[in-house]
């Protein structure tokens, strides 16, 4: 029998509950660590993870194809520990709980109620560590996960985790690593708990999914959704690559791609939007996402799909925002019409923010990259006179959440923007003074070195542009060279690092802009908002254009619910996410987070379908970064 999660999870949704036992025996003891780690407490933690599978079983129903099973139910159970939390701080004979903060027992990392089930000394030694490194030592040597494991359950890189648990390690001594395999060891989830489970699950009564007729056994249900769409709508748009045979009602070509070992035509789809509709019994009268069961799920997938987010805590605009393990963080900015050294970090998951270090130097029209995870603040702007553009570089661990100072930039800049192309940092034109020209400079960082050097300068300066890194290639788009009448530099300029050469591609942008922002999903770079051309349109733009580097075009998307200029934006799998900015060039700042849906199912969020068209076995085996 194939044990792969999708193929079981269709079992079970087939009228097959015992398949279910396979899922259980996978992730129970992943689960039941991570309980523990939140709880500290054994039998809560066992009566937690029973839960977990009870209610996954439930509610396999609603799990979206390109979602990673794993994560799902730890999402669960982070929600069902959540709960089991906040009853207990309301119980009268709590003494844990009286100086707590409720936002602190809410968060992921919560060291909560104990009870002494270890041994003091390991006890004493688990709490000295921070609690991210905490949370990786349980899950190893109680929960018995690897490290690709941990990176998939807790939505982080395997290179963080490795650095986590070898961080925790360090800080332990050798006989407490022993402890810890000898204790957990003993509080291992009792023989036929899964066996429990079947055959509670036997007893509950989900609906079976409707079967796909004509469709080889153990195909994906994309594949036969894509198949449906297909059929029922002669607009669809196929890639050729094999003819379908004469006489077939579908006037397109396909490809003959595998699933497992079974050869299956797979239909490319392109360009198919799902549009969000509303639905006020069920949703409120709120925006309601397509279902999924309804939806194409193979790549590209439901697309030009706004959905909104949890505001900023901090309104703020000409901020600058990064992605370090699938949080989001916010830097710096214009708050209340003064710059800001504020730091934000937004999980996506959770749709919370939560305050971190601050920066150590206020500042506005900077850039930040993240290289082997540590975040790079680069230049930007002081309000101070002269307004004087700056060259300072700090960086923030948030690991520790600590920031350090590193080497200035050879240039001082505001607008500069900065590009990762393999472990270097390239920062790309701005302006001095007050109000400059755009600058052509263009430097490098080795954040090994902690040195800075000169490259070779763009075609054009600019300044209020971006840069995108696609296949080591860093492109330039928008913006102006001059401040007097904010003339747009509407050609892209790609820089080749290996080469240390510029090209101006044949594309122009459709709507010239600047202060706008631009993120890559698989390839393509979107590009968002901004202010128009000349500088009388000083109002911001809802635009969205995506520009495709390898075939040098532009098309036009979904404009941004809220229009605005001087924002910044990150991306997440296939989602980008708009965070903040003005309305206009003499506006107010907003906290609005808005996100859009590119419709690119990666791999890493469990898609059916490879970007190359690989039909995956599974429905996901990891969280995106």
């Amino acid at each position: 029998m194939r044990t792969e999660d999708g193929n079981i999870v269709h079992q079970c949704l087939n009228g097959e509950p015992g398949a279910f036992g396979m899922l259980v025996d996978k992730y129970k003891e992943g689960i039941y660590a991570f309980a523990y780690d939140k709880l500290r407490d054994f039998q809560d933690a066992q009566d937690v993870t029973q839960e977990v599978f009870l209610q996954a079983y439930r509610g396999l129903r609603t799990l979206r194809r390109w979602e990673s099973l794993a994560f799902w139910l730890y999402r669960i159970a982070y929600a069902r520990c959540t709960d089991l939390l906040r009853i207990r701080s309301k119980r009268a004979d709590r003494d844990f709980i009286e100086d707590q903060d409720l936002q602190v027992i809410d968060a992921p990392s919560l060291d909560s109620y104990r009870r002494d089930q270890l041994d003091e000394s390991l006890q004493g030694a688990l709490d000295s560590l921070p609690d991210a490194y905490r949370e990786v030592l349980v899950l190893h040597y109680f929960g018995g996960m690897t490290i690709k494991d941990m990176a998939k359950a807790l939505g982080a890189s395997p290179g963080a985790i490795g650095m986590r648990l070898s961080r925790a390690r360090a800080q332990l001594r050798e006989e407490m690593i022993a402890m810890m395999d000898t204790t957990f060891e003993s509080q291992r989830l009792p023989t036929g708990f899964t066996f429990r489970i079947v055959e509670a699950v036997k007893r509950i009564k989900i609906d079976p999914m409707p079967r796909m007729g004509g469709l080889p056994w153990g195909l994906s249900l994309a594949a036969g959704v894509i198949v449906a769409v297909l059929s029922l709508n002669p607009h669809v748009s196929i890639t050729n690559d094999i003819s379908i045979p004469a006489g077939s009602s579908l006037p397109v070509e396909t490809r003959v791609l595998k699933a497992g070992e079974i050869p299956v035509d797979m239909m490319e789809v392109s360009e198919i939007p799902f549009v969000a509709y509303k639905q006020a019994d069920e949703n409120n009268g709120e925006l309601k996402p397509p279902d999924p069961q309804n939806a194409a799920m193979a790549a590209p997938g439901a697309e030009n799909i706004w959905t909104e987010g949890t505001d900023l805590l901090t309104a703020r605009d000409r901020l600058s925002t990064c992605v370090i393990d699938g949080i989001i963080y916010a830097i710096g900015g214009i708050a209340d019409g003064a710059r800001v050294s504020i730091v934000e970090a937004y999980d996506p998951v959770e749709d919370r923010w939560v305050r971190k270090a601050d920066m150590p130097t206020a500042r506005y029209w900077l850039s930040t990259s993240v290289v082997n995870g540590i975040i790079y603040a680069i230049g930007g702007r002081e309000d101070d006179p002269p307004w004087r553009a700056m060259s300072t570089v700090e960086a923030y661990d948030p690991e520790e959440d600590r920031w350090t100072t590193k080497t200035d930039m050879l240039t001082e800049r505001a607008t500069v923007t900065t590009s990762v192309a393999d472990g270097i940092i390239y920062a790309t034109g701005g302006f001095q003074g007050g109000n400059g020209p755009g600058l052509p400079t263009v430097e490098a960082y080795d954040p090994v070195e902690d040195r800075w050097e000169t490259k070779a300068e763009m075609p054009t300066g600019r300044r209020f542009h971006t840069a995108s890194v696609v296949d080591g290639k860093i492109y330039v788009i928008g913006g102006a060279p001059e401040a007097a009448d904010w003339i747009g530099c509407e050609t892209v300029d790609m820089y080749d690092p290996a080469t240390d050469t510029w090209t101006t591609m044949d594309s122009t942008m459709p709507n010239p802009r600047g202060d706008h922002a631009a993120s890559v999903v698989n390839g393509i770079i979107y590009t968002f908002g901004g202010a128009g051309i000349p500088l009388g349109n000083d109002v911001g733009l809802s635009i969205v254009e995506a520009y495709d580097p390898i075939k040098d075009t532009w098309t036009t998307k979904t404009d941004m619910p809220t229009a605005r200029m001087d924002l910044s934006t990150s991306a997440i799998g296939g989602r980008i996410y708009a965070i903040g900015g003005r309305d206009s060039f003499n506006g107010v700042s907003i906290p609005t987070v808005e996100v859009y849906d590119t419709g690119f199912l990666p791999p890493a969020q469990g898609s059916s379908v490879e970007p190359k068209g690989k039909i995956l076995s599974t429905w996901g085996e990891t969280k995106s970064h």
